[in-house]
């Protein structure tokens, strides 16, 4: 069943259209609280972090539910996960609906739906929204995962809210325009706070994707492999320190199963 949370959350966009047209109607203004809120989601020259909504569909695997805490992981602290199944069809006009009302109400642009069942197994829906609409959605199929609890305990982790760096490999990134959109969209997903410099002793992990099809009849396979970054000292003498890196997860082997993007 689909979740109704706590009214502390975030107003629907009629309510917010409400509020605004209220007070330029030279009604009461509203409370402190509404108004910073009201004021937060007004439009920006630079648009902050993008939060991220986690949930679990009709039927999610234990594998799968701990794909949802990994990603939790990576994305704090801009991330909110659901713990209730949810009677969710996403490529559905009606569960269109309800996964737009639920990233509404929890104030996230994005979501990420985890499922699992005969027909699609291991599957990972990527989606992000738009003035409170669906804009695009892939659908992924975890062909091979790796948990950040496989790596045990002596592994180290990333900081909470830290910039990881991106890497892309493969030209199928640029020569497949599905596999582009996907970029976009990896892209979106795990880019955190924008900056405009970075300390070198801030950058505590990369990212590396990789994807290449074993045919050209065949859908590529995207490898995310995920590394602990540790700065030592340049043997060289030189001020500027060598990266040691240590797979820390988690890991994914990705396939794109099914796609939708917004009209051009």
């Amino acid at each position: 069943n689909i979740i109704f949370l706590s009214t502390a959350m975030a107003p629907t966009v009629q309510q917010s259209k409400n509020a605004k047209a209220k007070q330029l109607a030279g009604g009461k203004a509203p409370k402190a609280r509404v108004h910073r809120y009201l004021k937060s989601t007004e439009s920006k020259l630079v648009e902050g972090a993008k939060s991220t909504l986690l949930l679990k569909g009709i039927r999610c695997s234990q594998a799968m539910a701990t794909v949802l805490k990994d990603l939790r992981a990576m994305q704090a602290p801009h991330v909110k996960l659901l713990t209730k199944k949810n009677a969710i069809v996403p490529f559905d006009a009606q569960g269109q609906a309800s996964l737009e009302f639920l990233t509404t109400k929890n104030d996230c642009s994005m979501f990420v739906l985890a499922s699992h069942n005969k027909k699609r197994p291991n599957n990972l829906i990527l989606g992000r929204t738009f003035n409170h609409s669906i804009l695009d959605m892939m659908e992924l199929g975890v062909l091979y995962f790796k948990s950040m609890s496989d790596y045990g305990g002596t592994v180290p982790k990333k900081r909470i809210g830290s910039k990881p760096l991106l890497l892309f490999s493969g030209n199928v990134w640029t020569q497949d325009a599905t596999m582009s959109k996907l970029q976009n969209l990896l892209i979106d997903f795990y880019r955190g706070d924008p900056v405009d410099k970075l300390v070198a002793s801030g950058v505590d992990h990369v990212i590396v994707f990789s994807a290449a099809a074993d045919t050209p009849h065949t859908k590529p396979v995207v490898h995310q492999r995920t590394y602990f970054v540790k700065l030592k000292k340049n043997p060289n003498g030189t001020r500027t320190p060598l990266p040691h890196l240590t797979p820390c997860g988690p890991d994914l082997d990705l396939q794109v199963r099914r796609t939708q993007f917004a009209d051009k």
